[in-house]
């Protein structure tokens, strides 16, 4: 959005440009003739008309692409909605286990997909496996991606270390939070 905001300031400057320059000439030129005021006028309108419909497409375009990144950004987390509910169904009726997950901190790749560490320790006095979904959220607390991720056979009374990766490249400022941890 940023680069579309740079492109219309520089449609803007290119505009104002034209104006002047077109002004500039229409009111002066070397033979001391044909440069009018209304002949002035009128390139100048025509000019303006011409930076205004620029600065509309852009404008245009921006919004186009706006709304297309907004709906892949949907469809995106429709699906990993959909296949982070399949995943905690394949776990079956688990018990909650939140208060035995944590997560580190939060880390952005140079691919701008962002990763967090989750630590499953059981407390149960058997072998147990784990599926724990995580959510990514912006700084508002909305919903941007969720994922599961499965810690297999985890010894009674030790813990197992797992990385949830987001889907796709997220914002700055992501948070993530448990969303549903299942020991079973």
């Amino acid at each position: 959005m940023a680069g579309h905001r740079h492109r219309a300031r520089s449609a803007a400057a290119v505009l104002l440009t034209a104006v002047v320059a077109t002004t500039a000439v229409g009111c002066s030129d070397d033979s001391g003739s044909s440069g009018t005021p209304s002949n002035a006028a009128s390139a100048a309108a025509s000019a303006a008309s011409r930076g205004a419909s620029a600065a509309s497409s852009l404008a245009s375009q921006a919004a186009s692409a706006a709304s297309s990144l907004a709906s892949e950004a949907s469809e995106a987390l429709a699906s990993a909605s959909a296949e982070a509910k399949r995943q905690l169904e394949e776990a079956g009726k688990g018990v909650d286990a939140e208060d035995d997950v944590k997560l580190g901190a939060v880390t952005t790749g140079s691919d701008g997909r962002v990763a967090v560490p989750v630590t499953a320790h059981n407390t149960a006095d058997s072998a147990k496996s784990f599926a724990v979904q995580v959510t990514f959220k912006d700084a508002d607390g909305n919903l941007l991606d969720t994922v599961v991720v499965t810690l297999k056979d985890v010894p009674a009374g030790k813990s197992d270390n797992a990385v949830a990766n987001s889907h796709r490249k997220l914002t700055a400022g992501v948070r993530a939070d448990i969303g549903t941890a299942l020991r079973y």
